[in-house]
C-alpha cells in the first residue's frame, strides 16, 4: 500500500471498538472480515442504494461487496464480484459509484493490461451476476506508458453526461500524477483525456484524494497531498499540498487554478480527504499534518468576491486528552450543520507502535465562531488502528464506516455508530 498512512504501519480490530465515556453513539460491527467475510482490508468509503443496502470494496483478496440489512438488526454480506488477478482490477481502495442504470464504477491500484491500475465497470446481468470490463489501464513508467497516469488511489466521479473523472498519484508528463476524464463512446468503450498534468511545483503533486467533487456550475475541486510550498516531510519532500479548482472551457479543455496552498504551519499540511461544500459554497476538508500541534486540522475555505479563497481552521488535532490525530478521511455534514469525521491515529491506546488507534469526532459550530469538538467513539486494541476513509450517514443520523487490517492481526471490518 502506497498511501501516506501506510508509512506508519498500524492496524485495528473493529470488534474491539467501544465508545468513550461521553459518547453519544453505540458502536456495532456489521461485518468482521476475520470471521468468514470474503475479502480483507477494506479501505473504501461506503455508499447506500435505494433499498438501504451498503456497498464497499476490499483492497486485499479484492472484491466488491454488498451488505443488506435484516429485520433482526443483522446484516448479510454478498460478494458481487471478486478479482481473478492478472489483468483483473486488484487492490481497490476508495469505493464505488453507481450510474442511473445501476452499473458500478471504481478504480484499482493494480491490475490492467500493464499492471499499475485501472478504471473499471461492473454491469449487473440478467442472471444476477456481475461482469467486469476495464475502461482504461494505467502505465507503470516504462517507455512512457504512464503518460495517461499511473497508480490511482482515488476513485471516480460521474457527471450527468456519463463522463468519469479521477486522479492518479503518479504518471503524466512529470510523474507527479494527473487528473483525467473518461468519455463514453457509442460502442461501450471510453476515451481518456488527461485534463491536468501535475508538475510538483505550485500546482501540487500526488492527488490521492478519494473523490473529486463538482460545484453547481460544473467546476471540479480536489486536493493534491504534496507540492505547493511549506516544510512538510512526507515522502522526503518539503511541500505541503494544495486545493485546486478546474473549470471546463470550450473545445473540451479545462483551466486549472490553485485556490489554497498549505504551508505546514497552523493552516495545516498534506490534504488527503474528499472535500465537501456547504449550502453557501464554502469548502470543508482535513489535512493529515500541520496545524497548531502538528497533527492535522479540519478547515473551511471561504470564496471571496475577488476570486480568492480564505482559510479558517475549525479544529487543530492534538495528541493530548484523547483527541484524534492525522485525519485521512474528509468530513460530512448532518442536517444541523455539524461536521463528522475520523482520524487515523490518536485516542487513548498505543497501536503497533503508532500513537493511538483513532477516533470518530463531531465538530459543532459555535455562535461566536469556531467549533466545539466531541469525541463520539475511540478505537481500542493492541495492535490496532483507526479508519482511513470518509464516513456515511443515514437519514436517522446513524454513521457508517470501514476499518482496515494488517497481515495476521486483523482483516478489517464495517462498523455502524448507532445514534
Amino acid at each position: 500500500m502506497k498511501r501516506i498512512f501506510t508509512l506508519l504501519t498500524a492496524v485495528f480490530v473493529a470488534s474491539l471498538l467501544v465508545p468513550c465515556a461521553k459518547a453519544q453513539y453505540t458502536v456495532k460491527t456489521l461485518v468482521n472480515f476475520n470471521t468468514g467475510g470474503a475479502g480483507s482490508n477494506p479501505e473504501s468509503s461506503l455508499v447506500f442504494d435505494a433499498a438501504g443496502s451498503l456497498y464497499g470494496t476490499t483492497a486485499e483478496q479484492t472484491n466488491v461487496f454488498q451488505l443488506s440489512p435484516n429485520s433482526d438488526g443483522t446484516w448479510t454480506e454478498n460478494v458481487l464480484w471478486t478479482s481473478a488477478g492478472g489483468s483483473d482490477p486488484s487492490n481497490i481502495r476508495p469505493g464505488i459509484v453507481f450510474d442511473s442504470a445501476g452499473n458500478i464504477y471504481a478504480t484499482s491500484y493494480n491490475g490492467g493490461t500493464i499492471g499499475c491500475g485501472t478504471v473499471f465497470k461492473l454491469t449487473h446481468n440478467s442472471g444476477g451476476n456481475w461482469s467486469e470490463s476495464n475502461l482504461v489501464s494505467f502505465g507503470c513508467g516504462f517507455n512512457n506508458d504512464d503518460l495517461n497516469g499511473a497508480l490511482p488511489v482515488g476513485g471516480v466521479t460521474l457527471d450527468s453526461a456519463g463522463n468519469l473523472y479521477g486522479g492518479t498519484t503518479q504518471g503524466g508528463t512529470g510523474n507527479n500524477g494527473v487528473i483525467y476524464q473518461l468519455t463514453p463512446n457509442s460502442d461501450g468503450s471510453y476515451t481518456e483525456n488527461v485534463i491536468h498534468n501535475f508538475t510538483g511545483g505550485n500546482d501540487g503533486a500526488y492527488p490521492d484524494h478519494p473523490f473529486l467533487i463538482f460545484d453547481s456550475k460544473g467546476n471540479l475541486y480536489g486536493s493534491a497531498a504534496l507540492g505547493g510550498e511549506g516544510n512538510c516531510t512526507l515522502f522526503g519532500t518539503s511541500t505541503c499540498g494544495t486545493i485546486f479548482e478546474m473549470t471546463p472551457q470550450s473545445g473540451g479543455t479545462w483551466s486549472f487554478k490553485v485556490i489554497h496552498t498549505f504551508t505546514g504551519g497552523t493552516d495545516g499540511g498534506n490534504p488527503e480527504g474528499t472535500l465537501v461544500f456547504d449550502k453557501s459554497g464554502n469548502l470543508y476538508g482535513t489535512t493529515y499534518s500541520g496545524g497548531q500541534y502538528g497533527f492535522g486540522v479540519a478547515f473551511k475555505l471561504i470564496p471571496h468576491a475577488n476570486g480568492k479563497w480564505g482559510e479558517t481552521v475549525l479544529h487543530a488535532f492534538n495528541d493530548k486528552g484523547g483527541d484524534g490525530t492525522n485525519p485521512l478521511g474528509g468530513v460530512i455534514f448532518d442536517s444541523a450543520g455539524s461536521l463528522y469525521g475520523t482520524t487515523t491515529y490518536g485516542g487513548t491506546d498505543q497501536c503497533f507502535n503508532a500513537p493511538g488507534c483513532g477516533v470518530v469526532y463531531k465538530l459543532t459550530p459555535k455562535s461566536s465562531g469556531g467549533t466545539t469538538e466531541t469525541i463520539l467513539a475511540r478505537f481500542h486494541g493492541a495492535p490496532n488502528n483507526g479508519p482511513y476513509n470518509d464516513l456515511l450517514m443515514d437519514g436517522l443520523g446513524n454513521i457508517y464506516g470501514t476499518c482496515t487490517g494488517y497481515n495476521t492481526y486483523s482483516n478489517g471490518s464495517v462498523y455502524e455508530l448507532i445514534k
